[in-house]
């Protein structure tokens, strides 16, 4: 199975109410399916260097009828680039993004800016075993290292589809 954002969420424990950032979120599909798991007094923020797939993402969350999702263009690599403020999110959502990371360190560090003390944030990325896998990859013993050294905790592993694995870190 490829990677499931409903199945992959479960495992992060989202609950009403909370503030999500899906950085890298693409086309929404993590963005969508937290938006629904947080409620209406929650809210997801979906922040991507890509304009033309923040408009898909805003169209397809108002076709679904999903109205607590509020797109950021802005850049994850940068302290700051994502423009949110400090402390801002109960939980990061970093899906398929590391492997094209240039500033992995910064990108680390911008998520320990934007989330809570205590918030934890989910690393899903592709696994080296695949057979679709980029070129360019972060097995996740490395992601893992790279977490760590920048203040975070792993606090869970799980294989995320026949293609990808899941890491879920607690910023210490």
């Amino acid at each position: 199975m490829f990677s499931d954002p409903a199945a992959n969420l479960a495992k992060f424990g989202l609950i009403d109410g909370q503030k999500v950032v899906d950085l890298g979120a693409g086309s929404g599909f993590y963005s969508i399916e937290a938006a629904k798991k947080v409620g209406s007094s929650g809210r997801v923020y979906a922040v991507d260097v890509q304009k033309n797939l923040l408009e898909r993402l805003r169209s397809n969350a108002s076709t679904q009828g999903v109205r607590n999702i509020e797109v950021v263009w802005g850049n994850a690599e940068k302290i700051g680039g994502t423009k949110l403020r400090e402390a801002i999110a109960d939980r990061v959502i970093a899906s398929n993004v590391l492997f094209q990371i240039e500033k992995p360190d910064d990108f680390c560090l911008e998520i320990k800016r934007i989330l809570k003390p205590g918030g934890k944030v989910m690393i899903i990325d592709w696994s080296e075993v695949s057979p679709l896998s980029p070129k360019q990859l972060v097995p996740a013993m490395k992601a893992q290292m790279l977490f760590e050294k920048n203040g975070f905790k792993l606090v869970d592993s799980f294989g995320a589809g026949d293609h990808h694995y899941g890491l879920v870190f607690t910023r210490t």
